[in-house]
C-alpha cells in the first residue's frame, strides 16, 4: 500500500511535507507509511487519497492494498439503486435537444445518447457502430466520422491531448492502451503541438460536414458532483452545443421537420 500511495503522491507532484500538512499528519508518519514502517488505518488511506483526488476505483484498490475492505460500490448501471440517476441521465440528454449530447464511461464507452446524436453518425462503419461503441475510437478512425470531421488535424490533436492527461491523472491501462490505438491512425491534415485559437475561437471546434454545410460545436462536460459509486463516478456526459447561428439554424430546422 505504501508504494502505491507514494505513486499517486509523485503523481501529482507533491512532496512528503506538502500532502502531509494537507492531511493534517506528520511528515514522519507519512514517510513511515510509505516505506511500510507503519500500518495505517483505513480512515487514513481514505484521508490521504481524498487529499491525493484518486479516483474512487483505485481507492478501494487502495484499501485492498492495506488489508481493508473496499467501501465504495461498483453498481451495474441498469441496478435499481440506480434508478434516480438513469433518470437523470436521460433528462439532460432529451433536454439538449435538438443539439447533441451523450454519456460515456470511464474509457469513453457509450452509454446513452440523444436523438440528435444520429447527426454525426452517418457514413461511419457498422463495426464501429456495433456495441460496445467507443466514440474516441469512432471519432478518430478512418472508417468511422473523421472523414466528416474538417478540422481533423487540429481535433485529432485535441482529442489526443485531452486523453492522454486524462490517462495520466487517472493511471488507467485502458486509457493508455487507447491512446496508443488511436494515435496510430492516420490522419491527411497537421496536427498542430500546441492549440492556438483561429480568428474568432474561444474554445476548439468540431468542425463537422454534413451534406454540403459545415457544422461548427463546442462541447462541454458534466460529472457527478458528489458521488459514492464507482460507476456514477466514472460517467460523464458529454453536450455539443453549436459554436455559430448557422449551425444552430439547421439543427433547429431538423428538429422541426422531423416533430
Amino acid at each position: 500500500m505504501g508504494a502505491l500511495l507514494r505513486e499517486w503522491r509523485e503523481r501529482r507532484r507533491l512532496s512528503q511535507l506538502q500532502l502531509s500538512l494537507d492531511a493534517d499528519i506528520s511528515a514522519r508518519h507519512l514517510s513511515f507509511v510509505e516505506t511500510g514502517r507503519s500500518k495505517p488505518t483505513r480512515e487514513m488511506i481514505l484521508r490521504l487519497s481524498e487529499q491525493l483526488d484518486v479516483p474512487l476505483r483505485e481507492r478501494n484498490g487502495l484499501l485492498l492494498a492495506g488489508g481493508y475492505a473496499p467501501v465504495y460500490p461498483a453498481s451495474s448501471l441498469d441496478a435499481p439503486e440506480l434508478d434516480a440517476v438513469r433518470t437523470a441521465l436521460r433528462q439532460v440528454l432529451v433536454g439538449h435537444e435538438p443539439y447533441p449530447a451523450l454519456v460515456v464511461d470511464r474509457t469513453w464507452h457509450l452509454v446513452d445518447g440523444n436523438e440528435a446524436v444520429q447527426l454525426l453518425l452517418d457514413g461511419a462503419s457498422p463495426d464501429l457502430l456495433a456495441p460496445p461503441v467507443n466514440v474516441l475510437r469512432l471519432s478518430l478512425h478512418p472508417e468511422g466520422i473523421a472523414p466528416n470531421i474538417a478540422n481533423l488535424g487540429e481535433w485529432r490533436a485535441h482529442v489526443l491531448s485531452r486523453l492522454q492527461r486524462q490517462a495520466a491523472a487517472t493511471a488507467d491501462p485502458a486509457l493508455r492502451e487507447l491512446h496508443a490505438e488511436l494515435r496510430d491512425y492516420p490522419c491527411d491534415q497537421p496536427e498542430p503541438e500546441v492549440e492556438l485559437p483561429g480568428a474568432g475561437d474561444v474554445v476548439v471546434p468540431l468542425r463537422f460536414r454534413r451534406g454540403g454545410a459545415v457544422l461548427s460545436f463546442f462541447s462541454t462536460t458534466t460529472v457527478f458532483g458528489t458521488p459514492l459509486d464507482v460507476t456514477v463516478a466514472e460517467l460523464a456526459i458529454e453536450s455539443f452545443f453549436p459554436a455559430d447561428q448557422a449551425t444552430a439554424d439547421l439543427l433547429r430546422a431538423r428538429a422541426a421537420d422531423r416533430s
